[in-house]
């Protein structure tokens, strides 16, 4: 393949190993992770979109979307880096309580435009994110046990599909299709954009409470008995913090969808804890989502590695508070539960969510003897905890080396593969992770 091709082919910016600017158009936001590809295209909309995937089946290349890369696989030797940035329209229908996204644009953006309607979206923690990227991988958001995942709340996609033609796709259209795109992630189409439910927001309440390390215990003592209790409009997650230079600090993260009074009746468990070091609860307005727990916004070589928990036993729970976390810079705890684990019929992919909390280790990997220390502290981690780990993962958190069977039951991981095939069968597309990958 040669610039000539790709550049006859679409009207973006395209670029090849070697050339000025291919390094930083290739990198993801999650920069630790290495992308080896072919070529980068930055499309300028959905027709470019389509002739580039046209000029791939023609050629036999594989292309891979990506917005931002914060879920960034590295399973990319020989694809076309499909960037869609600038797709990032965005455009709230209050009235119907709909919102439409580009796939360039992020969960900020849309938080904004609803914001001014008493409106919000199904976001996680980080505004950045991509709403498509997130959307595909089923989304676990703040207002999950309210509301269920993201991709429950899509109406329709604009997609492109394998034989470059541009489609819209939604539960009369094509009912497997758009099953499938909804958690099942990117293997299937190149979605263009995302037509998506808003959701009340008259009040909301939120922050972090950061505490010295020496009260963890009695912090995640409030976090166990917090989750017992707590109704679907509150999300907790508890956090061991371990920054480089600074002491060990444990916080809760609290999301609450309703009053700022009911919040805080409902949280008056953490004031007798004392000591706390800041608190920054209060109302929130819902494009301030972001504030809570203050992601980093700039490119960052984070390593992950997430695990669902079938509950917080004592042995689990000793193990959470007592495992030394050096390299990681957090072990966190998030609860889950409320209408995450409902299994709607047409919900797609993505599926119920039986087990109760998410388990999430965050390390940094700048260089590869502190990548493999701490991919190594996560492995002895999960170890530990034995038969509390479930096995499963939510798509959207999966992280290098893993595989999208470990995100879905035998008939969802059955029925993707089957679409897959029948959809895409030269392989147009790849996914960050594939689901025929070790089919």
């Amino acid at each position: 393949m040669t610039n000539s091709e790709l550049r006859g082919a679409v009207r973006g910016r395209v670029l090849l190993p070697g050339e000025d600017g291919f390094d930083g158009a290739v990198r993801p936001w999650a920069s630790a992770v290495g992308q080896r590809v072919a070529a980068v295209v930055e499309a300028e909309d959905a027709d470019d979109v389509a002739a580039l995937v046209r000029h791939a089946r023609r050629a036999g290349l594989a292309v891979s979307a990506q917005a931002t890369g914060h879920g960034a696989s590295g399973d990319t030797e020989g694809v076309v880096l499909l960037r869609t940035g600038r797709l990032d329209a965005v455009e709230v229908r209050p009235g119907e309580r709909t919102a439409r996204a580009g796939a360039g644009a992020s969960w900020g953006r849309v938080l904004e435009e609803a914001a001014p309607h008493g409106l919000t979206g199904l976001a996680g923690s980080a505004p950045g994110v991509s709403v498509t990227g997130y959307t595909l991988g089923g989304g676990l958001s703040w207002f999950g046990r309210a509301h269920g995942p993201a991709a429950g709340a899509v109406r329709a996609f604009d997609v492109v599909d394998a034989e470059g033609e541009r489609r819209r796709v939604d539960a009369s259209s094509d009912p497997d299709l758009f099953w499938a795109l909804r958690g099942g992630g990117g293997d299937f189409a190149v979605v263009t954009a995302v037509e998506f439910g808003l959701f009340p927001a008259p009040g909301l309440y939120g922050g972090r409470v950061l505490w010295p390390g020496e009260r963890t215990r009695a912090v995640f003592e409030a976090f166990a008995e917090l989750t017992a209790e707590a109704p679907d409009e509150l999300s907790v997650w508890f956090s061991r913090l371990s920054f480089p230079q600074a002491p060990p600090m444990a916080a809760l993260d609290v999301a609450y969808l309703g009053d700022a009074g009911e919040a805080a009746a409902l949280l008056r468990r953490l004031d007798g804890i004392g000591g706390a070091i800041s608190d920054t609860r209060g109302p929130l307005k819902p494009d301030r989502l972001g504030d809570i727990t203050g992601d980093p916004t700039d490119p960052s070589p984070v390593l992950a590695r997430a695990e669902l928990l079938t509950g917080l036993d004592g042995a689990t729970a000793e193990t959470l508070l007592s495992a030394a976390p050096a390299p990681l810079v957090g072990i966190s705890v998030r609860h889950l539960g409320g209408a995450l684990a409902a299994a709607a019929p047409d919900g797609g992919a993505h599926g119920a969510v039986a087990e109760p909390f998410l388990l999430y280790l965050l390390g940094i990997g700048p260089n590869p003897d502190l990548a493999r220390a701490t991919a190594a502290r996560q492995a002895a981690i999960v170890a530990e905890l034995g038969a509390a780990v479930s096995g499963r993962k939510p798509y959207t958190f999966l992280a290098p080396g893993e595989s999208a069977a470990s995100a879905f039951d035998a008939p969802a991981l059955a029925r993707l593969r089957e679409i897959k095939r029948a959809r895409d069968p030269h392989g147009v597309f790849r996914a960050n992770y594939p689901v025929l990958a070790g089919a």
